[in-house]
């Protein structure tokens, strides 16, 4: 059993429908059609969306997917049509609101990994592969691949849990000629970002991106290379063979697995709230990793 700890209450706001209410983001469609996507200060954690929020999360997470879709527009157009909350929104809403064009989404995570860690590393323990790829022996926690690959999951509803499958498996459901899209478009966003991270001092160890399609052009859709969606790690402190420091909310996951929780993953209890300093040091995280990425310090 997993899900919202406590089930948040959309916002109601003239002129728009309420679509979803997801992990971190509320959907609504406006009056013109559009998607309207506000990011929230919701974190969540082994299928649980924690009763604690982040301050400031919302904001950060939006910020730095505009700016990464400034970064990668030439590889590939973006949906984002306005930042503007529309009339009669919350305050709150301001700088956590994306616009976008309605797309015909991709119902696949797609996934590029340039190094071993996660549930990546966990399948290659057993099978030596990961979604089907060989890869060789001796690799270890936190190694850097021979080269990138795409690791594609299915898209799970709140509460469940991503599955990661083969590119055939892929090809089945979507086509092959759209499969060769997504990882052709995966691996090159991948690249162009782990190159501009790694200037920067950030090792991009994996990320997902979701697609969508209008009028037969591919589009990057939902966020981009934030800290929810991506494993950054430190380049001066990497070392293969152990968990790596971050700039994500694996701070969160380890408090959670650790003594101090009191809590037992293995359960059907939720996760308890998280503790002062935890929400204070995985903002930190966030807001570094913003100021790492994009130049900028967060104000």
């Amino acid at each position: 059993m997993s899900g919202f700890v406590e089930k948040p209450q959309p916002a109601q706001v003239p002129g728009l429908v309420h679509l979803h209410t997801g992990k971190v983001r509320d959907l609504y469609r406006n009056g013109d059609g559009h998607l309207v996507m506000v990011a929230s200060d919701r974190i969540s954690a082994y299928d649980w969306v924690l009763p604690t929020e982040i301050p400031d999360k919302g904001r950060v997470l939006t910020q730095l997917s505009l700016w990464w879709f400034d970064q990668l527009v030439d590889l590939l157009p973006h949906h984002v049509l306005s930042t503007e909350p529309p009339a009669g929104a919350p305050e709150d809403w301001k700088g956590r609101t994306l616009v976008c064009r309605a797309l015909d989404m991709v119902p696949v995570e797609c996934v590029a990994r340039g190094y071993l860690t996660g549930s990546g590393f966990a399948e290659y323990q057993q099978t030596r592969t990961v979604c089907g790829l060989a890869l060789p022996e001796g690799l270890e926690d936190g190694s850097r691949l021979p080269s990138p690959i795409f690791t594609p999951a299915t898209k799970a509803e709140v509460g469940e849990h991503d599955e990661n499958v083969t590119y055939e498996e892929v090809a089945r459901q979507v086509g092959a000629e759209t499969a060769t899209l997504l990882r052709q478009h995966t691996l090159a966003l991948y690249s162009r970002a782990g190159e501009i991270a790694e200037e920067r001092g950030i090792i991009l160890a994996d990320t997902k991106f979701e697609f969508g399609f209008a009028g037969g052009e591919l589009v990057i859709a939902d966020e981009v290379l934030t800290p929810d969606s991506s494993r950054f790690w430190p380049a001066d402190q990497w070392q293969p063979g152990r968990a790596q420091p971050s700039f994500d909310k694996q701070y969160v996951r380890d408090w959670l697995t650790g003594p101090d929780s009191g809590w037992d993953r293995t359960s059907e209890e939720p996760p308890p709230p998280l503790p002062p300093q935890v929400v204070e040091q995985t903002r930190a995280k966030y807001v570094e990793a913003y100021r790492l990425l994009t130049g900028t310090p967060w104000e």
